[in-house]
């Protein structure tokens, strides 16, 4: 350990002190510590979700939900519907499954990093992060501001994901026992408004002192690997209307998208083919294509929209008509509700 570990956390919580972001999640520097539930929340929201989009979910969700035991007690289709357009919906599922499991704890968070590995959905940056955050434990929170701002700090060279391994020693070294929340929003918050991917304002900067990357350029870090092109895939989509209503389905609880209300599909999560031929005998129209990319792969998704009269072949138990003029609360994900507009817009402009 060099002199640096202390120099870097005095000089980083300085800064802190007067230049912390204002986010409804947290509480002022120097100040008692959020609860635990908030503190959880908005951790798990903001996982390759940007502050900006998190912020208004967050305010819907503890409005709806204001505790732990809100959430827990809550049905899994309103929570998932609530949580359309955030993406990743891994997440929803996984804050449920908290959430019940802090419930049958009495609704009580445990507050060591250990203890909160153990509830289901907790890797370990949320548990670091809430330990830190909400209880005060010496943790070690690594994030990807995080780790930008560590990688220039030490120049470690090399190429992630291998030298996460690097950064997240020199990261413990540089953590201070006292105010380690503090120091961990810190790290975060000069990472996203100072030693930012792009153009770091490095004048700016409290530790541009020891910061062995702005002698050597401090956007060569951290070393990437050259980014694989995506695989693009397609598929089908399938618009059923009927009386100012349109058939949604439930999608299965595992698997991309999972327990979301959508759009029948033909599968495209499995085999991508566009192959299928929808969940009705008759005519199907094709009404143009909408695009939208996940983490693995690209999509293009054709609309097909239906014009036969067999609807009674539709069981009730496969799904449900959901009222047009309230498609916005139907918590389609983002992809879904890409295709429902498209769809709405072909008759606006067929009405005019």
């Amino acid at each position: 350990m060099d002199a640096s570990a202390d120099t870097i956390p005095a000089a980083l919580l300085a800064w802190y002190d007067t230049q912390a972001r204002t986010l409804p999640w947290r509480s002022p520097p120097g100040t008692p510590p959020p609860e635990p539930y908030r503190v959880w929340l908005s951790e798990v929201m903001l996982q390759q979700t940007t502050v900006a989009a998190v912020g208004p979910y967050f305010a819907k969700f503890l409005a709806r939900w204001p505790t732990v035991l809100d959430l827990a007690a809550a049905d899994d289709a309103d929570v998932m519907a609530a949580w359309a357009g955030l993406g990743y919906y891994a997440r929803a599922r996984n804050l449920l499954a908290c959430a019940r499991a802090v419930a049958a704890r009495g609704g009580v968070f445990p507050e060591t990093e250990g203890e909160l590995r153990q509830l289901p959905g907790l890797g370990a940056y949320t548990a670091a992060a809430v330990a830190a955050i909400a209880f005060g434990e010496r943790a070690i929170v690594v994030d990807a501001n995080v780790e930008r701002v560590v990688a220039r700090l030490f120049a470690i060279g090399e190429p992630l994901p291998a030298g996460r391994k690097a950064i997240r020693v020199r990261a413990e070294e540089i953590t201070p026992a006292a105010r380690a929340g503090d120091f961990a929003q810190a790290m975060m918050d000069l990472g996203a408004t100072v030693c930012t991917t792009r153009n770091p304002r490095c004048l700016l900067c409290p530790l541009a002192e020891p910061c062995a990357a702005r002698r050597q350029g401090a956007e060569r870090f951290p070393v990437k690997p050259a980014k694989a092109a995506k695989p693009q895939r397609r598929g089908q989509a399938y618009w059923i209307e009927r009386a100012g209503q349109v058939w949604l389905v439930q999608r299965p609880g595992t698997g991309m998208l999972g327990g979301m209300r959508a759009l029948p599909d033909d599968g495209w999560s499995a085999r991508g083919d566009g192959s299928g031929q929808g969940p009705l005998a008759g005519h199907w129209a094709p009404a143009g294509a909408v695009r939208h990319g996940f983490t693995h792969f690209d999509l293009d998704l054709q609309l097909m929209l239906y014009s036969g009269g067999d609807l009674d072949r539709l069981a009730a138990d496969s799904g449900e008509w959901w009222p047009l003029d309230r498609i916005e609360e139907a918590g389609l994900p983002t992809l879904f509700a890409k295709a429902a507009r498209l769809a709405l817009a072909q008759q606006e402009d067929l009405g005019e």
